[in-house]
């Protein structure tokens, strides 16, 4: 992996996220279960999904919740 030429660089403003609308997007956007890029991945890392694409926000993490209860509730 070849080292990034900002390295040890302050963060320019393009980099930074706006975080009131990042978590605007989390909680006001709802994906649609039938559109394959709006469902929530897992990975090695963990989740693999954004809020501003409608691929991680509150209703994948009140869907992933409520099937770890069902499934373990069996």
């Amino acid at each position: 992996m070849s080292k990034n030429p900002r390295a040890g660089e302050p963060a320019s403003k393009e980099d930074l996220v706006d975080i009131p609308a990042l978590i605007s997007a989390y909680y006001s956007l709802k994906p649609d279960a039938s559109v394959t890029s709006e469902c929530v991945t897992f990975g090695t890392s963990g989740h693999r999904g954004k809020a501003f694409n409608k691929s991680f926000n509150e209703n994948h993490i009140l869907a992933v919740t409520q099937a770890t209860c069902e499934y373990r509730k069996k």
